[in-house]
């Protein structure tokens, strides 16, 4: 049943009455929980029961509508990859239907994961996210001598020579204050697991890779290409902590955060929202490269378990912050909560 109009008013919700009055309230969401396709959002839409739908013009055609409950929780689907991630939430930002300036966002989706900083099933929130496409590449086949890798910084000579920031989207530092929260209400939450994601994670032969999956921050890396294997990982570790002075860890890859980000950050710099309000979640689905014996090749289309424990961890893990927010709105209306 569609909620009433003075439902969503007593629940703190604004939202348009009808094209044919003269002005409409836009809908001020507490939450906006961002997903890339289908299998992200369903868990999303059903649980939390998002049924006012919103069409918002300039979404995918695949995902044309924002989706809503009545406590102000919302969700978008922007589809897969940078350039219908970028687009999607720059429609987002730019419509008049909504109002931002007071939403918490959270990117909750699935990626790739080092074995060496979890397993299939965690749940890693994000310090850091950085873009791993934004680099040269010479191929690897014809490296110069003493090179480890065809990676390296634009307009640098090799790598391990920190590059200027030439586009402005390399790098995104998120808030620690919801960082840390976020992880403090999530930490303990009870994670799905399959047979097939512990018979799989055997064959790698240390924690955590072997272990159960936990919750625990470690940074993202972004990129439209799909890279896989132990030497292209390393690679993407060393430009991680390159472009932060060491000071990230990336353990998760992934297609879109990046573009994600520099579109919120663009409505931020508009003054329509907060940057200090975006949290990333990423939860494993697959390892980013092969296990002992294995060809890079085989891991990439493997079957490892892990795809449907890491969609129904990204709801469990991701909902303990949402939750929190809605349930507590007048401590986190005007910023993260200290206590």
């Amino acid at each position: 049943m569609t909620p009433s109009l003075p439902s969503l008013a007593a629940a703190g919700v604004l939202i348009a009455v009808s094209p044919a009055m003269a002005t409409e309230a836009p809908i001020a969401p507490k939450v906006l929980v961002i997903s890339m396709f289908e299998h992200e959002a369903t868990q999303w839409l059903e649980r939390e029961k998002l049924d006012i739908k919103t069409p918002i013009a300039g979404l995918s055609e695949a995902f044309p509508d924002l989706s809503c409950n009545a406590a102000g929780l919302c969700l978008v689907t922007t589809a897969m990859g940078y350039a219908n991630a970028a687009s999607s939430i720059s429609a987002l930002v730019h419509s008049d239907k909504l109002d931002l300036s007071h939403t918490y966002f959270l990117i909750a989706g699935i990626a790739g994961v080092d074995p060496a900083d979890g397993t299939t099933g965690s749940a890693l929130w994000a310090r850091y996210v950085i873009d791993g496409g934004l680099q040269w590449e010479v191929d690897a086949r014809s490296l110069p001598k003493g090179w480890n890798t065809g990676l390296f910084g634009m307009y640098s000579k090799a790598p391990g020579e920190k590059p200027k920031s030439v586009y402005g989207t390399e790098i995104y530092h998120l808030d620690e204050a919801l960082l840390d929260k976020a992880y403090a209400l999530s930490k303990d939450v009870a994670l799905a697991d399959s047979d097939d994601a512990r018979a799989y994670r055997a064959l790698y032969p240390a924690a955590p890779a072997n272990a159960a999956p936990s919750v625990s921050i470690c940074d993202t890396v972004s990129g439209d290409t799909w890279w896989h294997g132990k030497a292209m990982s390393d690679a993407i570790n060393a430009w991680a902590k390159l472009l932060t002075d060491g000071a990230a860890n990336y353990c998760t890859t992934q297609q879109e955060d990046n573009a994600t980000l520099t579109a919120l950050k663009r409505g931020a710099d508009m003054g329509r929202l907060d940057f200090k309000r975006i949290a990333v979640l990423r939860t494993a689905s697959n390892f980013d490269q092969e296990h002992p014996g294995q060809l890079p090749s085989d891991s990439l289309n493997a079957n490892s378990g892990g795809f449907m424990p890491s969609l129904e961890n990204a709801y469990r893990v991701g909902s303990a912050l949402t939750g929190a927010i809605i349930a507590g709105w007048d401590a986190w209306k005007d910023g993260v909560p200290k206590d």
